[in-house]
């Protein structure tokens, strides 16, 4: 099935795309919480803290590790990256260690990094090449971090330029975001937009084809026929799905086939089955 609105990946933006808000430091005592801005300050579980050392895309200005935690292979590797990159590393009472932490569960250690680097879809594009069109993800209310999280985590796993977020009506990277991609979004670039319309509308001009997750959909992910090509990826809440207006300006919407049984799927699960399918016809197509 050929989408609505078909555009070719040849076609030169008219306009600078908008550039994403750098998030500001924030001035809250640590173990404060703050949900503004994209987040990624605050880092908590052993795995996410071992892939934000390993990625040594960001200065990490400090580790705090309970003194009641027992040696593990990944504390030994994170108290050796943390020597290796001249990391303060300091041991604290549990209690102390969880008073601080934003998640339920930080695994007894948290580090703090510095902020996240300002990136927008322009830089997404231009880290693709030739032979890997972009393929940039995108969400459109998802308010739970955890989802934030896993959709981070499948999209770092299968292959995407960019993860965008709209600063309205979605979670930031907290803590628990962080902790639940398992530290992939250490690697995974991403960027905090101010309006989603405005963001499709530059991917557009990209020559980027906007395709929409909609439960209703009739067109299946494994019959969408352009996987190859230049693509920004959508999913909506679980609850509502698509809002209207970006539902509107999709150029494909696709759905995953399943048991009725089923009314719908978690907004990570769903991307995370839609990466995947789109990941697999993209290295053969």
């Amino acid at each position: 099935m050929k989408p609505r609105n078909e555009r070719g990946s040849s076609r030169k933006p008219g306009r600078r795309p908008e550039r994403s808000r750098s998030p500001q430091r924030s001035t809250a005592p640590r173990g404060a919480r703050d949900d503004k801005g994209l987040g990624g300050t605050q880092i908590e579980g052993r795995q996410a803290v071992r892939e934000l050392l390993l990625a040594g895309r960001r200065r990490v200005h400090e580790i705090l590790i309970s003194e009641e935690l027992d040696e593990n292979p990944v504390m030994s590797d994170i108290l050796e990256l943390a020597r290796d990159q001249r990391v303060p590393v300091r041991k604290i009472a549990r209690r102390e260690l969880e008073r601080e932490a934003r998640s339920e569960a930080p695994q007894g250690v948290i580090a703090f990094a510095q902020e996240l680097s300002e990136s927008d879809l322009a830089d997404f594009v231009a880290g693709s090449s030739a032979k890997k069109k972009p393929f940039l993800i995108a969400v459109d209310g998802v308010t739970d971090p955890r989802n934030i999280g896993a959709i981070a985590r499948s999209a770092a796993a299968f292959s995407a330029d960019g993860l965008l977020i709209p600063e309205r009506r979605n979670a930031s990277l907290t803590a628990a975001a962080w902790k639940t991609s398992a530290g992939a979004a250490a690697r995974l670039p991403i960027a905090q937009i101010t309006n989603l319309s405005r963001s499709i509308e530059d991917a557009k001009a990209y020559g980027c084809f906007i395709v929409g997750l909609d439960g209703d959909a009739d067109t299946t992910v494994d019959a969408m026929e352009i996987a190859d090509q230049p693509l920004y990826v959508i999913v909506g809440s679980e609850g509502k799905g698509l809002s209207r207006l970006v539902r509107e300006k999709c150029d494909l919407l696709i759905s995953i086939p399943m048991s009725s049984a089923v009314e719908s799927l978690n907004a990570s699960v769903a991307m995370s089955i839609a990466l995947y399918a789109i990941d697999r016809k993209r290295n053969v197509l």
